[in-house]
């Protein structure tokens, strides 16, 4: 065992500061990796402030983050996937059962035995994991990523979560060329959506309640932007879409967009509203539609999403902060006041 770097919460009202956490030696099937950039994602903020109390109540000292890529350091006698020198990242999960169907079908994100990368208990040392935002981390290989070399690291840690959040609907329901996409909400979540359902050949539309969204959404990949509070332009698009992302976490009418949905069509929701939706049976009956649900992805896919970066040149649109600057960015999240996702560089840990 040794003692890391790390920033955590010591309560629900407290500013996140620096303080020491342990971490295990690598053991024969570990990597440790040094951390470079852990990017910030909104239930970070959540789960410091234990607003899941009812789901997954916050055990503290709380060390948030799941958006990690680094560089491996060292490696235990039986890995065979990394060597120290290389590039890695961790995502939401550093462990499941393995033996469950969902594991067996390579769908680790179902597992009901699954380990978080943080505020889980740990096997390994006790109490809880701990995560990102930290200088180092210690992870068997089968829950380590590679990251392609010629991706911008500081964008390519929220591929861990915000990417693979939104690239797994897709593969799922089949986005591609000739498709038609809806990605509803244009924050860390939905500038994603755009990216890879350009990337995957779609015809993407972005729908979003601020006017003064339509450049960037046309930069990030849309080829048209509708003003959903615009009752024509949404009519324009009645029964057209094959697929919509959901991806917005305030309460909103979601009846609107399944009755942009074609036969068959499929909205998934990423974003996740504090409050119950209210869906009409009709919208979904009338033309076989369909409403779902999706988290992150398993191993197997976030790799593949990881690759399929590397071979677009696709990462987050991020901006970098120091370690020092946590508390104000959770402050700014808040307001949405970011484009899109806050990454923070980890070297600014060392002078702690």
């Amino acid at each position: 065992m040794y003692n890391a770097k790390a920033y955590s919460a010591a309560s629900a009202k407290s500013p996140l500061a620096s303080m020491k956490i342990p971490r295990r030696d690598p053991a024969k099937d570990d990597v440790r990796i040094e951390i470079l950039y852990c990017g910030i994602c909104h239930s970070d903020l959540h789960q410091v402030r234990n607003e899941w109390i009812g789901v997954m109540p916050t055990v503290y000292p709380c060390v948030p983050g799941h958006e990690i890529v680094g560089r491996v350091t060292e490696v235990g006698a039986g890995v065979t996937k990394f060597k120290a020198g290389d590039l890695a990242a961790v995502g939401c999960m550093v462990d499941s059962d393995r033996t469950c169907p969902e594991c067996q079908a390579g769908l680790e994100q179902f597992c009901s035995n699954m380990t978080l990368t943080y505020n889980f208990p740990d096997k390994h040392l006790g109490g809880v994991t701990y995560g990102g935002y930290s200088d180092s981390i210690v992870v068997d290989q089968r829950f380590v990523l590679r990251v392609p070399a010629n991706l911008n690291l500081a964008g390519a840690a929220p591929l861990l979560c915000a990417g693979i959040t939104t690239y797994s609907p897709m593969r799922h329901w089949g986005v591609s060329k000739g498709k038609k996409v809806g990605v509803v909400g244009l924050g860390g979540l939905g500038h994603m959506g755009v990216k890879f359902a350009h990337a995957l050949g779609a015809h993407v539309v972005v729908f979003t309640t601020s006017p003064k969204k339509k450049e960037d959404a046309i930069h990030l990949g849309a080829d048209e932007v509708i003003v959903s509070n615009n009752a024509n332009e949404m009519q324009k698009h009645d029964r057209s879409f094959d697929f919509i992302l959901d991806a917005v976490s305030a309460d909103h009418d979601i009846n609107t967009y399944i009755n942009l949905l074609r036969r068959d069509g499929n909205i998934t929701l990423v974003g996740a509203p504090e409050k119950p939706l209210s869906v009409s049976a009709f919208g979904l009956l009338m033309a076989r539609r369909s409403l779902s649900g999706s988290p992150i992805g398993g191993i197997a896919e976030t790799q593949e999403m990881l690759d399929f970066c590397g071979n677009h040149k696709i990462t987050a649109d991020v901006e970098v902060i120091p370690i020092q600057k946590v508390n104000e960015a959770y402050e700014r999240l808040l307001k949405s006041d970011v484009k899109y996702r806050f990454s923070i560089d980890m070297a600014s840990l060392k002078s702690e």
